[in-house]
């Protein structure tokens, strides 16, 4: 029993040990404070006249903005989603993703339901309309894609928002 511990003992012993690992510390994410994006285009491109990015045509408009704690969707956005209804209506194979979002106030789950409400909001409206349910998606992304950050009154208002993302293009 001993000569077997021994054997044992020595064969551990001769074994090499491994060589010390290092490691480089990897460096920490740059961050611009820009909002995410979301790539939607899946290969597709613009026609550069596209109606829908002319800052001078009300389609580039892509923002329905909400009061404090609200998904009702104020009077003074009904020219512009009316425009887009036209447009979708107009053009059967275009698509859009209505993206709700809030301001970080409150809890994440609470925003999350907050922002799908508010997409929804701009949802129905669109479908009262003559949308077709098809052409519409809606998402919530509650607090997490920040037009603006800080906790001032102005950066939670451009937070609190509705954005109109047609397929092929990307959300800023």
């Amino acid at each position: 029993m001993s000569a077997l511990l021994t054997a044992l003992l020595a064969a551990c012993a001769s074994s090499p040990k491994p060589a010390p690992v290092t490691t480089t510390p990897t460096p920490a994410p740059v961050t611009d404070n820009k909002p995410a994006t979301v790539d939607l285009t899946q290969g597709q491109n613009l026609p550069a006249n596209n109606p829908l990015t002319d800052p001078n045509n009300i389609l580039s408009q892509r923002n329905v903005y909400f009061a404090f704690d609200s998904y009702a969707v104020d009077a003074k956005y009904n020219d512009l989603i009316q425009a887009h209804a036209k447009y979708l209506i107009e053009h059967k194979d275009a698509k859009i993703i209505l993206q709700g979002n809030t301001d970080n106030r409150g809890t994440a789950e609470y925003n999350m339901a907050l922002g799908q409400k508010r997409a929804d909001a701009v949802k129905k409206q669109l479908a009262a309309l003559g949308v077709a349910d098809s052409q519409i998606e809606s998402v919530s992304f509650g607090k997490e894609k920040p037009i603006e950050q800080g906790d001032t009154e102005e950066a939670w208002s451009r937070n609190r928002r509705t954005q109109i993302v047609y397929q092929g293009e990307s959300a800023q």
